[in-house]
């Protein structure tokens, strides 16, 4: 390059992206992520979050901001024509954090300068609980996936307020990232009694959420996966929606479910008056990895109990999305989650019958430079097909081009 190339704003950008969060990511923490028995995926996680936990908390401290303002002009990316307003939400695009990374609503704050349209807190439960015994989190390079047994291991609602009060975040409806709240039962409290489980800890945290979600589809807790039951959900429906201010309600649900078990719940979606579904939660299938061994621990999938997530998700998401969109009709918003790692992966999600898509194992494998990749990509589609809006494009399926 010569001098003269050097002062030219093409070098500039070009240098800026040589040094960028994403590839600082990829140049060192990439390294990790490329063999199972890397650095401990659960320690590496918590790491990340006890730094990003006092950016949160700091961010309006000078250094602290100047740091996050440089972030988010790096990672944020502006298109009015992928913004939506769903369930009284207005999301600035359609690109959120999945539940089970920020489990405690550490970095509640700061969320939305790594580009994402909203982040989705916890899994939170009434009771705070150690979860599963470790290791309880392996990472499958090769297939870009993971198994977990985390068992909602966090804090406790009345520790997650206190975490988002001390934060001092703008009131709901003022954020510039939407910020739901991913509850769960506590492990100790026994099936029946869930409804109550799950309503306290809403009640508590209704003031801070702009939306919550019933997870009722976790593969680690005993019992859980029982309420995806149409008797069992709607008691547990009915239950919260008569709290008072209780926010816009969704269910999130298993990649394992039946056909008809999907219907049930996408009528009862209807019929609750739901305010949307999440699909899917992690998978007891090993969707054909069976026989893959496990580094940490020398058993195969077929042998280890939890949840895969990841690539290898990505097809069973999309048939469960598809079959949602055409049961629950074109009027209850969807979310889509589980192997979306790039910009033609979540235009597939989108236009299969998601309004929004999240993102978790995609994103730790692909580092904070996925969200724009994916925005730009969706707004590159917008153009190709000619949609003024990515609404209009949601559950078009038309095919990434």
């Amino acid at each position: 390059m010569t001098r003269q190339d050097q002062g030219s704003p093409k070098a500039r950008s070009e240098e800026m992206a040589e040094v960028g969060t994403g590839s600082l990511y990829q140049r060192f923490v990439g390294p990790l992520l490329r063999r199972d028995d890397g650095a401990d995926a659960e320690q590496l996680s918590q790491l990340t979050l006890q730094a990003l936990g006092q950016a949160s908390l700091r961010r309006n401290w000078p250094l602290v901001s100047s740091s996050l303002a440089g972030l988010g002009a790096e990672l944020q990316r502006k298109d009015l024509r992928l913004e939506q307003t769903l369930f009284g939400c207005r999301f600035l695009n359609p690109v959120g954090l999945a539940a089970g990374f920020d489990k405690n609503a550490v970095a509640a704050g700061i969320w939305h300068l790594f580009g994402f349209g909203f982040a989705e807190l916890g899994t939170i439960t009434w009771h705070a609980q150690p979860g599963n015994p470790r290791p309880r989190l392996f990472r499958l390079a090769e297939e870009r996936a993971a198994l977990n047994r985390m068992g909602f291991n966090n804090q406790g609602a009345e520790a997650a307020r206190r975490t988002l009060e001390r934060q001092a975040l703008p009131a709901a409806g003022q954020r510039p990232a939407v910020l739901g709240i991913n509850l769960g039962k506590s492990k100790v409290t026994p099936l029946d009694l869930a409804p109550d489980d799950y309503a306290s800890s809403l009640e508590l945290l209704a003031p801070l959420a702009d939306y919550a979600v019933i997870n009722v589809s976790s593969p680690n807790t005993p019992g859980l996966r029982e309420l995806q039951d149409e008797v069992q959900l709607r008691r547990l429906v009915e239950r919260l929606r008569r709290l008072p201010a209780c926010p816009p309600l969704l269910v999130k649900i298993a990649p394992d479910l039946e056909d008809d078990a999907i219907d049930s719940i996408a009528r009862l979606a209807y019929e609750e008056g739901l305010a949307g579904v999440i699909a899917v939660n992690t998978s007891l299938d090993r969707l054909g990895l069976e026989g893959r061994r496990l580094a940490q621990t020398g058993k195969t999938l077929a042998e280890e109990g939890g949840g895969l997530s990841g690539a290898p998700l990505r097809q069973r998401a999309l048939e469960v999305m598809r079959r949602l969109r055409v049961t629950a009709g074109p009027s209850l918003p969807l979310i889509g989650v589980g192997g979306i790692d790039s910009a033609a992966s979540a235009w597939e999600r989108i236009t299969a019958g998601a309004s929004l898509v999240q993102l978790y194992t995609g994103w730790i494998y692909g580092g904070p430079g996925l969200v724009p990749e994916i925005l730009e990509g969706l707004s590159q589609q917008l153009d190709r097909h000619g949609f003024r809006n990515i609404s209009e494009a949601v559950g078009s399926g038309v095919p990434w081009s």
